[in-house]
């Protein structure tokens, strides 16, 4: 008889079709799913603690409470009727990647490893790169989301920009008096600073702050809610007056809030101009250069030195799914590359890549199979297509929204998200929570100019006209 862990055929069959047979049955069922249903969930979550299990279970038993009871009880986030946050899509064909992927548990940090999938995985850098307007010598490496993609270019930034001092400790920002003396200390490191808008994603602060950075400008916004270049060439003028160091500018390609896009081409300007390193958080929205109108929107990303993508929001595939490309490939390299003795031989030839040499992780999964699958079996064209629509829909609610008594459409979308209000605060809350009390669709709250909004993120592969109009039907009754 078989050890439990090691399944013979006939039950690694059953184990795919009793799981297959209730996702299948799930994902039919997703249009008429709540939005969310979490009342009471947390009570039901403390419920489940429970000590190391000494025995186990029957499989039929714990699938049974997973898709009855577990996932249920939760964010739709997978649902047509998921316009909060930004949702992420979840592909079936990048699940049965995963699954491959997981099963054949093959190591693709290293190339050696293996090389033709540690192959595929670079084409899909390659393809991102391409997407993001990026030539030649570019490349990146995928991640589990933005937040680590943004902390991975800061520090590729401070390696590149900063460099290390004669004992190979990374000079960073010094705060206080220090920072005084190093700003006017003979051959002393000045303090750099880092620029961002006021409506940048909180990622970005974290990022820098984990980075050893202190010292972070917000750049006000204008009436759309994009950095004010003009705020932010006074501000870096008045830090350089005060000796210190202009080092690292961020922009964004959509901003979680409102949906914003900045004058990349104008931050790409002012970062040449003052020799500082140029981030874009494309996290969100840089997906839609996909589409002609997102390309005239995004002019300017090309130039940036670092850009975030997260496939797992507008290339609809399951959350974890993130990535961080550069215009100039050897900079990763420089930043994070480091051998030890019982590691296999890196690659010496630009064309292959050794994925450990160009982030923090060396233990990784194989991440690029959910992506290259679904890419290679359908092309690009479909997921344009569903991002071209996206833009439709957020164009057609703003216009529908504005047609509506005591709606004030704040932030009109620049790319799929688009943010509302009614009349004032406290009347913008309790509409939001009629409206998502209603459960066919889930809306978000944001504070955008010190104001309350309702914001709609249309971005779900699964979401169409249909339930857009929903939406607007529950807006329009629950504002009469």
């Amino acid at each position: 008889m078989k050890h439990p862990l090691e399944p013979d055929a006939g039950e690694m069959r059953r184990l795919i079709d009793e799981a297959a047979r209730r996702v299948i049955a799930h994902i039919e069922s997703l249009p008429s799913q709540p939005a969310q249903n979490v009342e009471g969930a947390t009570d039901v979550a403390r419920t489940l603690i429970e000590p190391l299990p000494r025995h186990g279970e029957a499989y039929e038993t714990l699938l049974d409470f997973l898709f009855d009871e577990a996932i249920p009880r939760s964010f739709n986030a997978a649902g047509p009727g998921y316009l909060a946050y930004v949702p992420g899509g979840g592909i079936y064909h990048a699940a049965v990647a995963d699954y491959i992927a997981d099963a054949v548990n093959r190591y693709v940090g290293v190339c050696a490893a293996a090389p033709l999938l540690a192959q595929i995985e670079a084409n899909v850098v390659r393809w991102f790169c391409e997407i993001a307007g990026y030539g030649k010598g570019s490349g990146g490496v995928l991640t589990t989301g933005g937040s680590l993609a943004t902390l991975i270019a800061i520090i590729t930034a401070r390696k590149n920009l900063l460099g290390d001092d004669d004992e190979g400790r990374t000079l960073c920002a010094p705060t206080g008096e220090a920072a005084a003396t190093n700003a006017t200390g003979r051959g002393a490191q000045r303090a750099p600073i880092l620029y961002c808008g006021d409506q940048t994603h909180h990622a970005f602060q974290k990022s820098a702050s984990l980075a050893g950075f202190t010292q972070i400008r917000e750049i006000p916004s204008d009436a759309e809610f994009r950095v004010r270049v003009d705020a932010l060439e006074e501000t870096i003028a008045r830090d350089r007056e005060a000796g210190l160091r202009p080092f690292l500018l961020a922009g964004s390609a959509g901003t979680t809030a409102t949906g914003a896009v900045d004058d990349l081409q104008g931050l790409a300007r002012v970062a040449r101009e003052n020799v500082m390193w140029f981030h874009v958080d494309g996290a969100y929205g840089a997906f839609f250069n996909l589409t002609e109108r997102g390309r005239a929107r995004l002019r300017g990303m090309e130039e940036a030195d670092s850009i975030v993508l997260d496939p797992h929001k507008t290339l609809f595939l399951p959350f974890g799914t993130g990535a961080l490309v550069v215009r100039d490939a050897h900079t990763l390299r420089r930043a994070h590359s480091m051998h030890a003795d019982y590691l296999p031989a890196f690659q010496q030839e630009n064309e292959l890549v050794d994925f450990c040499e160009l982030s923090p992780e060396l233990s990784r999964d194989f991440r690029g199979l959910r992506v290259w699958l679904p890419l290679k079996m359908f092309g690009i064209e479909p997921f344009r297509e569903q991002l071209d629509e996206k833009l439709d829909l957020a164009a057609y609610a703003a216009a529908e929204l504005h047609k509506i008594e005591g709606i004030e459409v704040v932030a009109e979308p620049q790319l799929s998200i688009l943010a509302f209000r009614f009349r004032d605060d406290e009347q913008t809350r309790a509409l939001l929570q009629r409206i998502n009390a209603r459960k066919r669709v889930m809306l978000t709250p944001a504070v955008v100019g010190g104001r309350f909004v309702i914001r709609i993120c249309i971005v779900s592969h699964r979401t169409h006209r249909d339930r857009v109009d929903m939406a607007l039907e529950d807006i329009r009754n629950e504002v009469s």
